[in-house]
């Protein structure tokens, strides 16, 4: 570790990384997914989850910054949330990115990068990836990263009183559909 790319790299979480995350935690536009966005309190503790998750299976939701350095967010592979059992068992890709750098093809990159590393190095036999139906950007790196849409997948949950639909997308290391 760190994966590196043309312009990216993606990389374990320094101290240092948890102001800009906190600040692109809180930025509305980048939360526009979520009932609000988050307190520094509730950034630090992700944070905290993203870092444990890395120190203890050795994959994560990672730091994403340009190749120059600059802070772009994250992108990694977690296990999948107990909310979200109902599209299956397994890992998801997620990634989120810091307005200014929306646009740019950098989400795609680096997630390439993840989901080969999650193949070779891991051994993922497939990993997934949901987002709300309305989020087409989301919905459109997945599909440059090759997943297929699998509409059995489909799930909902409810937190705070809000409920979220989610569309699920799968990458196997063959590139096939899941059956």
């Amino acid at each position: 570790m760190p994966l590196r790319t043309l312009r990216t790299v993606v990389r374990p979480w320094r101290e240092a990384d948890r102001e800009p995350l906190a600040a692109m935690f809180a930025d509305p536009v980048v939360m526009h997914d979520h009932p609000a966005p988050l307190t520094r309190a509730e950034s630090d503790a992700r944070f905290d989850r993203y870092a444990g998750a890395y120190r203890r299976l050795g994959f994560g939701r990672m730091a994403l910054e340009r190749a120059d350095g600059k802070f772009l967010g994250l992108v990694g592979v977690m296990p999948i949330h107990e909310t979200h059992a109902a599209a299956g068992a397994g890992v998801e890709i997620g990634w989120r990115m810091i307005a200014d750098a929306w646009g740019h093809g950098y989400a795609s990159e680096a997630a390439a990068a993840v989901l080969d590393d999650g193949f070779t190095r891991c051994g993922f036999a497939e990993v997934l990836s949901y987002t709300s139906p309305t989020n087409l950007r989301s919905q459109a790196v997945m599909r440059r990263l090759g997943m297929m849409r699998d509409t059995s997948r489909d799930f909902s949950y409810e937190a705070e009183g809000v409920r979220y639909d989610n569309v699920v997308f799968v990458a196997r290391p063959d590139g096939r559909a899941a059956t």
